[in-house]
């Protein structure tokens, strides 16, 4: 591929990247001794001071637990009567992503990748360009804490690239679906 391609092709990507064209990056962790099978019900903890989501973000956070958790076997019940209290932690950073590539200044006249024209290749050293994006990076931590012991069992990590309230909302729902695809309990 022509080195002009390649460098647009990279920036095209990386623009997206940036952008929030990416999908959500989620990992989770369980305690192998629990016993998931007993868990039946849950409720979702109101959110600490601070960590509060948009009320878009709210509904699809409680949309998609009911849903993906429901189809595992799995109800919302009061919390008092709850076996699981899921506990979410969210928080924005603001970040910034600085990345370098090279360009040898490779001039193609009309006969590229064949060879070089008549007259060769530009002399001199490669230029080297920087690109430096700022964006925002959301974190939403779930914890599911068994209510009786207070123990945490299964946590899922998302993190993704937030801006506008329905792209936020989209990718909470992703999140969700892909941290209770790894829950180790109820039907699969």
């Amino acid at each position: 591929m022509p080195m002009k391609a390649s460098v647009v092709l990279l920036t095209i990507g990386y623009a997206c990247l940036v952008a929030g064209c990416e999908i959500v990056d989620v990992t989770t962790d369980h305690d192998p001794s629990a016993n998931f099978a007993k868990y039946k019900t849950y409720t979702l903890a109101p959110p600490r001071k601070g960590e509060t989501l948009s009320p878009t973000s709210e509904a699809a956070l409680r949309d998609s637990l009911r849903t993906e958790l429901g189809a595992r076997g799995l109800t919302e019940a009061s919390a008092k009567n709850a076996d699981l209290d899921i506990v979410r932690h969210v928080f924005v950073r603001h970040q910034v992503s600085v990345s370098q590539y090279t360009d040898w200044g490779y001039y193609h006249y009309g006969a590229w990748p064949y060879g070089y024209g008549y007259y060769g290749m530009w002399p001199g050293a490669p230029t080297t360009y920087t690109m430096v994006d700022q964006f925002h990076e959301g974190t939403m931590i779930l914890d599911f804490v068994d209510a009786r012991t207070k123990k945490l069992v299964f946590r899922g990590v998302g993190r993704a690239v937030v801006g506008e309230t329905e792209s936020n909302a989209e990718k909470i729902r992703e999140g969700v679906h892909k941290m209770v695809a790894s829950y180790p309990g109820g039907a699969h």
